[in-house]
Formats: C-alpha cells, structure tokens, sequence
C-alpha cells in the first residue's frame, strides 16, 4: 500500500497563484487544501495539514498575525511564507514569528519545491532528534561532539561548535540573526560578532569559504545549513 500523500494548505486570496499551486503541486503527488482568506486557514487547520504555504497579504487579517496564531495552535507545521513583500523586514518578521522559510513572488515552482522539501525534511530531523548529521563531506556527531569533513577531523572552539549545533539542529532552516544571537549570547544584539563565527566555521568546515556549500547566506536576514538529501 502507498504512502498517504503530503497534505498541503495553500493560503492565498489570488485565484491565479492559488490554481498555479493546485496544478503544480498535484503534479508532484501532493494533496492540496486551499484557503482564500486567514478565516478558512485557520478553520483547515482541523484536517492537520503537513505543511502551509502562506501569503502575508490577506484580505481579512494581517498576514503576521495569522502566522503567529497558526504557530499558536500548532507549534510543528512546516510554515513556508509566500509573498509579494520581499524587503528584508518583512522575511526577518515572518521567521521570527515562527515561518519555516519565505519564499517571494515572482517565483520558481522548482524553488518552491525545493524549500518544502527541506522544510519537511526539518520537522522530521527535528523529531527524530538524530545523533548523527550528514550532508555531504560534513559530518556532525551531537553526542561525541565530533565534526569531520570527509575522513578529515574539524576542530572548532566552543563557540564555533556551539553555533554549528544550532545549526545542524535546524538545517534547511533560514535562521535569523536574531534567532542565532538570543542562542549564542543571552545579551548581544550586533550581528557583527555572528559574522565574524560564521566566516570562522566557514574557514574550517568550507572547501572554498567565499562559495560555501553547507552554511548558506540569506542576505540581510540570517543563515541556513544545508540539509541533507
């Protein structure tokens, strides 16, 4: 018997993008919920979906708003933001208020997928709270503290550990600078020192630490590592 397909909502009030959706979607085996308005998004919360896509600009609730209460009622949900608004603000706000990722219109249906993808492959990590992280050459072992890059042993300070665990603990994840300064230190607010351990575990971890393959910039917002396959 073949698995149940992914159930996802889609939350936008333009016909158009929302047809795009159902059509594109469907096509890669998933089952799609659709919600015109913030009202019958958080009425389809009822028949669990496995992930959201959600537009910010609703016709009847502000689009953070319905996030954060969707976040509320369901701490779990991979949460992908689909939105017209692409200025840095407005990403750094949707993922602290709990999105998984926040992808812009216009937009690719390939780079949608991609980004559900992980977000999926996030929530399961997150659950199976695996002990061993792979991707590619990068090896992370949580229990020893071991990180290798091919057979080669990686040696981090604690804090570069430190920031590569939260990392590894939310790959595929956009982390915010916020988000990674409130876990590393309790009372700094400057992302220059996250640069600055970021560039570090890049130089160790990197084969060319100016196009870095595990840990990825988001301009202006944060970090992502790269999650596995």
């Amino acid at each position: 018997m073949s698995a149940a397909p992914v159930r996802v909502l889609v939350v936008d009030d333009e016909p158009p993008i929302r047809k795009l959706l159902r059509t594109g979607l469907a096509a890669h085996g998933y089952h799609v919920l659709e919600a015109p308005s913030g009202k019958t998004a958080l009425d389809l919360l009822d028949q669990s979906p496995d992930l959201i896509i959600l537009d910010l600009g609703l016709p009847d609730v502000q689009g953070h708003e319905l996030l954060r209460t969707i976040r509320a009622r369901n701490e779990s949900v991979p949460i992908v933001v689909l939105s017209s608004r692409g200025g840095e603000n407005d990403k750094v706000e949707a993922l602290d208020s709990g999105a998984d990722d926040y992808v812009t219109k216009p937009f690719g249906m390939d780079e949608l997928l991609a980004r559900m993808r992980a977000a999926l492959r996030h929530q399961l990590q997150t659950h199976g709270e695996r002990p061993m992280f792979r991707v590619g050459e990068l090896s992370v072992d949580l229990i020893r503290r071991v990180v290798k890059v091919g057979d080669r042993e990686v040696k981090l300070s604690p804090k570069e550990y430190d920031l590569l665990r939260v990392l590894v603990q939310h790959a595929g994840k956009v982390l915010t600078h916020k988000f990674l300064l409130g876990e590393l230190w309790d009372d700094l607010t400057d992302a220059q020192y996250l640069r600055v351990y970021v560039r570090q575990l890049r130089q160790k971890i990197e084969t060319d630490p100016e196009r870095p393959q595990f840990i990825l910039t988001e301009t202006g917002v944060g970090y992502r590592l790269r999650a596995p396959e």
